[in-house]
């Protein structure tokens, strides 16, 4: 994993895939592996992002993970 201008990449050696994580997924992502569950990803993009509605923020930061789970990023 390496942070980039928009955001992070992620390369499986093993396979030579990689992916590219805008910042709200990298957010996500770095608050998952910091140990924090979703709520926590969503209170502080909430924060981020002024105005932003709190429910859909939840529901973004759960789609998100939905994704890399099925990319195979997140285990479940």
């Amino acid at each position: 994993m390496t942070e980039t201008e928009y955001g992070i990449a992620l390369l499986d050696q093993e396979s030579a895939e990689y992916w590219t994580l805008n910042p709200t997924a990298a957010l996500v992502l770095q608050t998952l592996l910091d140990g924090h569950g979703p709520e926590r990803a969503a209170e502080i993009l909430t924060a981020r992002y002024d105005g932003a509605d709190t429910g859909e923020v939840g529901e973004d930061v759960r789609r998100i993970i939905g994704e890399l789970r099925s990319a195979g990023l997140l285990i479940p």
